[in-house]
C-alpha cells in the first residue's frame, strides 16, 4: 500500500493564487512508485475540497464551476488514528469518508498557512507533516519576530525599526520622525507578516513614507522599516534538512525591474503559472566565491537559529560597494518550494518531495517518543472542600 500524501493548497492569504502554482507542481512532482497524491483545496474562505478535478491549474479560473465538480471536505482523526476526509453534510445511506491521507504536505504560503495556523491545526489532529513546526513557522512568518531572533544570535541584518498601527494612528508624526532619526532615507517599508513582496515599498521621503504605512497597515497591525541598503543585489539561498542536518543549496540572484523585488518581479516576469520557478534569475549568482560561501552559512545559521525544518528560502541583501551581506527574511513555504536551486547540483523535483516527506515522518517519530501529558487526575486530588488551584 502506498503512503497517501494529501497536498495542501491555496488557503486564506493574498498570495492564494500562488500557492496554487506551487501546491499543484508538489503534486505532480511526488514519486508516484511510492506515494498517492491527494489534492486538498483550501479556499479563500478556509473551505476544503478534494477531487480529481483539483490537478490542473486551468481549472481554478472558474472557481463557481469547480465548487460544484470537487468535493467538500473537513479534516477529522478517528479513534484508530485514521486521518480522514470527510463529507460535512453526508447524504442518507452515504458514508461520510471521502478520503484518507497519511502525511499532509502543506504548500500554503502566507497567512493562516504558513505562518503556524494549520500546523497548529494538523498537530492536533496528530497528522505528520512537511515543513516547519508551529513555532518555526510563527516566527518566519512574522519578520520582526525572526528579525529579533536573528539580532540575538548575532547574524548580521540592514538597521531597523517597528512599531504597532495604532502608534501610526495615534502618532503620525512621532513615528516618521523616529525613522528620521533612527534610520535616514531612503528606506523600506513592509507589513510584518506577508510574503511575496505585497505591500513592500520603498521611501525617500516624509511623503513617501507615510503613503508607504498607510498601504501597509491595511495588511498588517506591525509595521517594520528598514533602512535600504545601498548598491543592491539581492540573493537567495535555499536550505534542506532539519536541526541534525541542513544543507545549503545554490545561489540564486534574482532580476528586478525596479529598487526593491516586486511581485510582478517574482511570479509575473515569465508570463505567470510557473510561481517562484519562472521568475527571471541567474543560477549561480554572480558573486564571489567568499560571498557565497558566506551566503550559504548564513543561510545554514538562520535555518537552525529559527528552528526551520523541511525546505526554506533565506533571501539575502548585498551592498556590493561595501562588500557587505545582510540577512533579509526567511520563507518557510517557499514559492514553488525552490525546486530550480536544487537541480543544478543533481537534486529532482520528485527528489525534493520525497526527502521532505521522509524529514515528516522522521519528525513524528521523534515526537511519538516525547511525554505530553501525566498519567494523572489532579482534579481527583481535591477534597470536596478544597481550594481548586492552590499549588501546594
Amino acid at each position: 500500500m502506498k503512503t497517501r500524501i494529501g497536498v495542501l493548497f491555496g488557503g486564506m492569504s493574498v498570495e492564494h493564487e500562488v500557492a496554487v502554482i506551487s501546491g499543484l507542481q508538489a503534486l505532480h512532482a511526488l514519486d508516484t512508485s511510492l506515494y498517492d497524491g491527494i489534492p486538498v483545496y483550501i479556499t479563500k474562505q478556509g473551505e476544503w475540497y478534494t477531487g480529481p478535478e483539483l490537478t490542473a491549474v486551468d481549472t481554478f479560473k472558474d472557481m463557481a464551476a469547480l465548487a460544484k465538480k470537487a468535493k467538500r471536505v473537513v479534516l477529522h482523526t478517528d479513534e484508530n488514528g485514521r486521518h480522514l476526509l470527510l463529507d460535512p453534510k453526508p447524504g442518507l445511506f452515504k458514508s461520510k469518508i471521502v478520503d484518507e491521507i497519511h502525511v499532509a504536505f502543506p504548500v500554503t504560503h502566507g497567512t493562516y498557512g504558513e505562518d503556524g495556523a494549520l500546523q497548529g491545526l494538523l498537530e492536533m489532529n496528530k497528522i505528520p507533516y512537511v515543513g516547519c513546526d508551529v513555532l518555526s513557522s510563527a516566527v518566519g512568518m512574522d519578520k520582526i519576530a525572526a528579525k529579533t531572533i536573528l539580532k540575538g544570535a548575532g547574524l548580521p541584518q540592514a538597521d531597523y525599526l517597528w512599531f504597532y498601527s495604532k502608534a501610526w494612528s495615534d502618532d503620525r508624526e512621532g513615528c516618521v520622525k523616529r525613522v528620521e532619526a533612527e534610520l535616514g532615507y531612503p528606506v523600506i517599508v513592509k507589513p510584518a507578516n506577508l510574503g511575496s513582496s505585497v505591500g513592500v515599498e520603498r521611501a525617500l521621503d516624509a511623503d513617501q513614507l507615510e503613503e508607504a504605512i498607510d498601504l501597509v497597515v491595511n495588511y498588517s497591525h506591525k509595521v517594520l522599516i528598514e533602512r535600504m541598503v545601498s548598491n543592491l543585489k539581492e540573493v537567495n539561498c535555499s536550505v534542506l534538512g532539519d536541526y541534525e542536518e541542513a544543507e545549503a543549496s545554490v545561489i540564486e540572484e534574482v532580476a528586478m525591474t525596479k529598487e526593491i523585488l516586486s511581485y510582478e518581479d517574482k511570479y509575473m516576469s515569465q508570463g505567470g503559472g510557473k510561481g517562484m520557478s519562472g521568475s527571471a534569475r541567474i543560477i549561480p549568482a554572480n558573486i564571489a566565491e567568499e560571498t557565497r560561501n558566506l551566503v550559504q552559512t548564513l543561510a545554514r545559521q538562520t535555518f537552525l537559529e529559527l528552528g526551520a525544518s523541511g525546505v526554506s528560502r533565506i533571501d539575502f541583501l548585498i551592498d556590493t560597494a561595501a562588500n557587505q551581506v545582510y540577512i533579509n527574511e526567511i520563507n518557510t513555504i517557499p514559492g514553488s518550494l525552490s525546486f530550480y536551486l536544487w537541480e543544478p547540483s543533481g537534486k529532482t523535483f520528485t527528489q525534493l518531495t520525497t526527502r521532505l516527506i521522509q524529514l515528516a515522518l522522521k519528525r513524528a517519530r521523534e515526537r511519538a517518543n516525547l511525554t505530553f501529558s501525566i498519567d494523572t487526575n489532579l482534579l481527583s486530588m481535591h477534597s470536596k472542600g478544597g481550594k481548586l488551584g492552590v499549588k501546594n
